[in-house]
């Protein structure tokens, strides 16, 4: 909205880079400016976590924080999003209703967590099929403007490129439904999944725009997807609502984010991987979210199978908590790791 009237005013304003900044600044104040008040509000409320009974001891004194602070993530992402963004471009279409979508799905289950007094919400069958519904909508949408978005390929080699025709809506799926369910699990100490989503996020606002821009692209061989640089814009939106959630969430947590912000985050980092035609290197750059699934997994198996637990609980944070590591310690180097991963799949796109 915005942006459509500056442009015509100023070329300046047509710039992604500078409206990445712009959206960047407006979320991460956004969330400042409403983020007391919202704490506060959510307090009246008496909108609480409630922690699992199978929980860490620790764990306990968190009872009662407020929660459902993914909400404020929405906003403060989606808010400088339609004032930033080309609403006329499709993907921009699809990524806001990813965010509006998954965003829904989550606040329906803090919602119902707190209409319980658990912390179970939506069953898990009905919060899965709720994500493949919202996920095989914007599969659909995104064909029937693009064919070309079956095509698929791969990091470290650039002549590796193929089209899998309706294979891809299964892979798009997996993508977009996994991405979701990772972030939720790894949102599970203070700070942890939020500091671990704005660096994703921020790496996926430079390939967004990377692949948006035909001489880049070319440059560093990767797929040019004509209109996606756009998502570089609204990635930047998710970063600057990262950092402001922060700011409230960091140890000890003033509010938690609630599966109306994880579920969300995970499922337009799907979505937006799977634009930009950077699927496989998705699990690169949200290492950290791949390894919390697969502990969880790993996990199920082994019981299932075997009556054995490989690790001293699930999602492995817990496991090292358990161990006796400080919860701060863990997230602290969770980013670190982030980081690393992060640059492992950003150095990929000269590895071609």
């Amino acid at each position: 909205m915005l942006y459509s009237f500056l442009h015509e005013s100023h070329r300046f304003f047509g710039y992604i880079t500078v409206r990445s900044f712009l959206t960047l600044f407006s979320a991460t104040l956004i969330f400042f400016i409403l983020g007391f008040w919202f704490i506060e509000r959510i307090k009246k409320l008496s909108i609480k976590q409630h922690i699992r009974e199978e929980g860490p001891s620790e764990h306990k004194k968190k009872e009662g924080t407020p929660t459902m602070g993914g909400l404020l993530i929405f906003v403060s992402s989606f808010i400088p999003s339609l004032l930033w963004l080309d609403l006329s471009n499709h993907y921009v279409q699809a990524i806001l209703f990813s965010s509006l979508y998954f965003s829904f799905i989550g606040i329906l289950d803090d919602l119902l967590k707190i209409k319980k007094g658990s912390n179970k919400g939506l069953k898990a069958i009905q919060k899965l099929l709720l994500q493949i519904s919202g996920a095989g909508i914007l599969f659909l949408f995104l064909y029937l403007k693009n064919q070309n978005i079956t095509f698929i390929s791969f990091p470290f080699f650039k002549e590796w490129i193929f089209d899998i025709k309706i294979f891809y809506f299964l892979l798009f799926l997996l993508i977009v439904v996994g991405s979701s369910n990772a972030v939720n699990l790894t949102d599970g100490l203070d700070g942890l999944a939020t500091g671990v989503t704005l660096f994703c996020a921020l790496a996926f606002s430079v390939l967004s725009y990377s692949s948006g821009n035909k001489i880049v692209a070319n440059y560093l061989q990767i797929p040019y997807v004509p209109g996606s640089g756009e998502l570089a814009i609204f990635f930047a939106a998710l970063v600057g609502a990262s950092l402001g959630f922060l700011w409230f969430n960091a140890p000890p947590a003033q509010i938690f984010m609630g599966d109306a912000g994880s579920l969300m985050l995970g499922g337009t980092m799907g979505v937006g991987a799977s634009i930009i035609k950077q699927e496989f290197l998705l699990p690169f750059i949200g290492g950290i979210f791949v390894i919390e699934a697969l502990s969880v997994i790993i996990q199920v198996i082994s019981y299932q199978l075997f009556k054995k637990r490989v690790f001293l609980m699930s999602p492995i944070h817990h496991h090292f908590e358990k161990k006796g590591m400080a919860e701060t310690k863990i997230v602290v180097r969770f980013w670190i790791i982030t980081i690393l991963f992060v640059l492992l799949g950003l150095t990929t796109l000269k590895l071609r």
